[in-house]
């Protein structure tokens, strides 16, 4: 039986866990990630992974990972878009900037957090046109993304430069978590 579970219908980050050498089942809890008012982006990313780990943690020696990520842009947070029309307008904000890529991380047993953190990353962005945004917001591609991009996708062409984690980027920092998984008594099975 598989004792790790990982908390998020992300196919990134189910390629991300897979790729560190885990075996896991996937569960896709239920989480309102509306943000708290005057809550801090780090916070707020470790508070939702939090809930999304305990929303699936089922006991019984099992142990979850959630995960969230954000864009931080001027202070602001930058979610997923809505639609075609808020992804491009998304993209171009971020366009010839540099951003703030957070992605908080927890893992749950037992009915509690046992250990959570987060992780940051900064991108910079080339510049971009509105033709070039709004062809990529009609792929598709941004939609289900935080700040309308994917670094593992079509979304990297617009990307001039990466410090920090690339996983983290895309959605889970192998490094902290791993280590974690580890402190928890969930090794890589390969």
């Amino acid at each position: 039986m598989t004792r790790l579970i990982l908390a998020s219908s992300s196919p990134r980050r189910r390629l991300l866990l897979s790729a560190a050498g885990f075996e896991f089942s996937v569960r896709s809890p239920d989480v309102d990630e509306q943000i708290v008012s005057d809550e801090e982006p780090d916070r707020m990313v470790v508070r939702l992974a939090g809930e999304k780990a305990l929303a699936a943690e089922a006991g019984d020696g099992l142990v979850a990972l959630g995960a969230d990520t954000t864009v931080v842009l001027d202070g602001l947070i930058l979610g997923k878009p809505t639609d075609n029309a808020a992804a491009s307008d998304m993209l171009l904000s971020i366009a010839g900037r540099t951003h703030l890529v957070l992605t908080g991380w927890a893992i749950a047993g037992e009915g509690m957090v046992l250990e959570d953190g987060f992780d940051t990353s900064l991108v910079s962005m080339r510049s971009v046109t509105r033709g070039e945004a709004d062809a990529y917001a009609e792929s598709g591609e941004p939609l289900d993304k935080a700040g309308a991009y994917a670094l593992q996708g079509e979304g990297a062409r617009f990307v001039s430069g990466v410090a920090g984690s690339r996983s983290n980027v895309i959605g889970l920092p192998l490094k902290p978590i791993v280590a974690a998984l580890r402190r928890a008594g969930i090794e890589p099975t390969r």
